[in-house]
């Protein structure tokens, strides 16, 4: 498996600066809750995972006062695939105000180098393999308020994101980005609108390759990649949820609309340069304690054995128990869209009560 991914790696090198699907490692979403409702939570999310899917939510979480930390781990491809996120949560001059941390990291570690596997002679040389990693980070900055008019309560914010891409010791970028996020809450009724890479995000590539490793690449006929710069386009993501409560169970649906700006995507309702995927969720809870959760997203079309096109979506399930300050998350989906990879995700979330 890793000598696959290895292969794309190097093949990616021509065509890394391709404008679709850019930094697409952040769509993948943190946080089990998430997962299970297929990413539909634009509208109600409000904890710390509000810095990477909607600033605004920060701002609607119910304890002001307190601090929360949430932690993810996800792997696929049998392990070699590893998805990281933790974040944190804090109060800030008063209870309007919200400000988060989130860190992510995705990336494939111990891949062999084989550029240098052969000698000048053209012999196998197995003692010059070396291993790397290449992985993608983001550190984001959140900031979100609420207001209150006279009907419902209206929650906004922003991100602040740095990108770091990093393939071994050949090749790395740095970029930057904004997203900017609302919420509107009246009664049980939940609204949510999110704008990634508002400004347009950009990363810059920077390439180190050896004499030697430049020779090789030519040789088995691979582009030697020069410095550019790579663009992420804007995403608006708008949501609707709403609440139902029976006695001590809650029931809530939502559903997200995710309008992409960056071409004809393979997606529901697809067109260029704007392409629409819907993302449906539901959360049933006992008493705000026991949490069932049920999802689905990314409904791609696919073809048949008979060549026939079939709509192929991605399911969620999960559940998750919330025991005084700790909440525990579960999730079984399939995180790499299509591949029939299913992962087990687990989350957590804790709460800390500050002192005043």
């Amino acid at each position: 498996m890793k000598a696959f991914l290895v292969f794309l790696l190097f093949f990616s090198f021509g065509s890394v600066f391709a404008q679709k699907y850019s930094n697409e490692f952040l769509s993948i979403g943190v946080g089990a809750k998430a997962q299970a409702l297929g990413n539909a939570v634009v509208a109600q999310t409000n904890d710390v995972t509000a810095g990477v899917w909607n600033p605004a939510g920060l701002a609607a979480n119910e304890d002001a006062n307190g601090i929360q930390i949430g932690a993810m781990h996800a792997e696929w491809f049998a392990g070699v695939g590893k998805f990281d996120y933790i974040g944190v949560m804090l109060p800030a001059s008063n209870d309007k105000r919200r400000l988060a941390l989130s860190f992510i990291r995705f990336g494939v570690d111990e891949i062999p180098n084989t550029l240098t596997l052969y000698e000048s002679d053209g012999t196998v040389n197995f003692d010059n393999l070396r291993e790397f990693s290449a992985a993608d980070y983001a550190l984001i900055l959140s900031y979100a308020q609420k207001s209150r008019p006279r009907t419902g309560q209206w929650f906004w914010g922003g991100n602040i994101k740095v990108i770091h891409r990093r393939i071994g010791p050949f090749a790395n970028s740095w970029g930057f980005g904004l997203d900017g996020g609302l919420q509107y809450r009246r009664g049980n009724f939940r609204f949510g609108a999110m704008a990634k890479d508002i400004s347009t995000s950009f990363n810059a590539w920077s390439f180190n390759f050896t004499e030697e490793e430049r020779q090789t690449l030519e040789l088995t006929n691979n582009e030697v990649p020069i410095n550019s710069l790579e663009t992420t386009k804007p995403q608006l993501i708008l949501g609707v949820a709403q609440r139902f409560q029976f006695k001590k169970i809650g029931i809530t649906p939502e559903i997200d609309l995710i309008v992409s700006t960056d071409g004809k995507r393979n997606t529901l309702f697809s067109s260029n340069p704007f392409s629409i995927d819907p993302a449906i969720g539901i959360e049933a809870d006992l008493n705000q304690t026991v949490f069932l959760r049920l999802g689905m997203n990314q409904f791609q079309k696919e073809s048949s054995f008979s060549g026939k096109s079939v709509l192929s979506p991605r399911p969620g399930i999960g559940v998750g128990l919330k025991i005084s300050a700790l909440q525990v998350d579960y999730a079984f989906t399939d995180l790499a869209a299509q591949e029939n990879t299913y992962s087990h995700i687990i989350s957590l979330l804790l709460n800390l009560k500050s002192r005043k």
